[in-house]
């Protein structure tokens, strides 16, 4: 409830408020599970709206909803207004603060998305899980990838910048550094486990615009930012990381202030301790930094959680407004939590601050509030103060309504915008190479065909010219053996004319041989019958003589 610039938390030996111009010197809300934290969340959660302060919380059992409707007077409340608050009755005015649902997992309410770009490498290292040689490959590829001018928002993109950057480890070693193999493997199957915690649905665009979340409504109160958590709650490391990445952007986003009458924004962190279980020192230092800084920037931070041994002491030295409701302690460990958390506060004379943190009922607590000095008040012990909006879980007419009075919200972030980024231009590369590798190997192909078809063409030129060769080596052969035999012919013929001149010649010589010898023998018959005659005569003569 708001009065004069104060938002009256609780009541003990008398009201217990936080001052308007002392609540970006940020705060915890402390106890057990069931002493009503939640209760106390609403009440500052709905003094803060009432002041025209935006803010944001996390609804991680389903009942902050509940800030969007009005509450009910019961006799439980009327006795409180009677016997605590010192309130009539007629003079509480119930009302439910202007709300808005957010949601990152595609459920009911406004999608809640970022990219991987803007979560970064350390945070998403954080999310991941990762060594620090795998945080330092993470830290490759996001360089490759701004270098690169490739977009990372999605997680297919940062899937493909991973094998991208596997693919080129040896180009990119002397300039980056080493990229092994089993890095980018562990970094993709951790990806795996953020995809099944809904990793998918949280990482894209549109991307969240942090300006949403600072308006207020027509009324002039801040909007309730709630963040569906019932389901994210079961997915620690996203709702951490979210959370984390959020804190760290207001920081980035928001101009120096100083000290302003108001917080420019109010952010409660519930289930505090899953922001903190296994944080690295780095980051535990970012988280102080933030912490210690972003007062200047007129950001309140609120944790909540069951004990204050849950935030490291670094962070919870920066918490001044404090509301510690009951702890238990049954084990040694539990009462030395107890007796830190009760020497954190200024001591009262009145009581005991430890024995009162384990006496303090449902809706009791120790209340330090600054004071307008900004020193912590002397602590009380005092019942908190009733929401005027509902104790539990919205009606379901109540969330229609929410839904319908974030249209235009719904319109902008919706419907999700793929558009291109690491992802396409990586299979753009990989289809151009494809593209390229296929026109080479058509080009070699068509190189080959013309080749084969030279080949083919010299190999046919050179049958051509050896089936002519052998042709013209035949005609020559057939050429020459015609010659020859012609030249034999031409022998053979001369030499039957031969022949024939030498029979001629010789039937001649034997023809004048033939006369020669006819007429040798005409003449040795004419010699003949002349001596023959002759030798008659001469015998004739002679016997004649002698016969005489």
């Amino acid at each position: 409830m708001l009065i004069d610039d104060k938002i009256w938390v609780a009541q003990g030996d008398g009201p217990c408020c936080l001052l308007l111009n002392q609540a970006n010197r940020h705060g915890l809300i402390a106890g057990a599970s069931g002493t009503g934290k939640t209760v106390t969340l609403k009440v500052l959660a709905e003094g803060f709206s009432e002041a025209g302060v935006p803010v944001f919380m996390a609804d991680v059992k389903g009942d902050v909803t509940g800030m969007a409707e009005a509450g009910q007077m019961t006799s439980f409340i009327e006795k409180r207004c009677g016997d605590t608050f010192n309130l009539k009755p007629e003079e509480v005015t119930f009302q439910g603060c202007p709300c808005r649902i957010w949601d990152m997992l595609g459920d009911a309410g406004i999608p809640v998305r970022i990219t991987v770009s803007d979560m970064g490498p350390v945070l998403l290292s954080r999310l991941l899980g990762l060594t620090d040689v795998q945080e330092g490959v993470l830290n490759i590829v996001f360089r490759v990838a701004d270098d690169q001018k490739m977009l990372l928002i999605d997680l297919k993109d940062l899937r493909s910048m991973l094998s991208y950057v596997s693919e080129h480890a040896k180009e990119y070693q002397t300039l980056y550094g080493n990229v092994s193999p089993a890095s980018v493997g562990a970094i993709q199957r951790a990806l795996i486990a953020v995809e099944d915690q809904g990793g998918d649905t949280f990482f894209g665009e549109p991307a969240l615009d942090l300006d949403d979340w600072f308006s207020c409504a027509p009324d002039g109160r801040g909007y309730v930012n709630i963040l569906n958590a019932a389901k994210l709650i079961q997915m620690p490391q996203i709702y951490a990381m979210f959370l984390l990445w959020m804190l760290s952007s207001l920081f980035d986003k928001l101009p120096e202030v100083g000290d302003p009458d108001k917080p420019t924004f109010v952010f409660f962190f519930d289930e505090a301790h899953l922001l903190f279980d296994g944080m690295p020192k780095e980051l535990t230092d970012k988280i102080i930094q933030v912490v210690k800084l972003i007062r200047s920037k007129g950001v309140g931070v609120y944790f909540i959680t069951q004990s204050p041994s849950d935030i490291p002491d670094e962070v919870l030295a920066q918490l001044s407004n404090r509301v510690q409701h009951g702890l238990r302690a049954f084990t040694p460990t539990e009462l030395k939590a107890v007796h830190a958390a009760a020497e954190s506060f200024r001591a009262n004379p009145a009581f005991d601050s430890a024995q009162a943190l384990q006496d303090c009922g449902t809706g009791e607590a120790l209340v330090s509030l600054l004071d307008a000095d900004g020193k912590p008040s002397i602590v009380q012990r005092a019942k908190v103060l009733f929401p005027r909006c509902l104790m539990g879980k919205a009606s379901d007419a109540t969330m229609d309504q929410v839904y319908q009075g974030q249209q235009s919200l719904l319109a902008r972030y919706g419907t999700a915008v793929d558009r291109e980024s690491a992802y396409e231009q990586i299979n753009k590369q990989h289809a151009d190479a494809e593209a390229n590798d296929k026109l080479a190997q058509d080009r070699a192909a068509l190189e080959k065909e013309r080749a084969d078809f030279e080949k083919e063409q010299a190999a046919a030129a050179d049958k051509a010219a050896k089936e002519q060769a052998r042709a013209d080596e035949k005609a020559r052969r057939d050429a020459e053996k015609e010659s020859e035999r012609q030249q034999r012919q031409l022998e053979r013929e001369a030499e039957a004319a031969y022949k024939r001149q030498q029979q001629e010649e010789a039937r001649e010589e034997r023809e004048r041989q033939k006369q020669q010898e006819q007429v040798r023998k005409q003449a040795q018959s004419v010699i003949g019958t002349i001596g023959r005659e002759a030798t008659r005569q001469l015998v004739r003569g002679i016997f004649g003589s002698l016969r005489r």
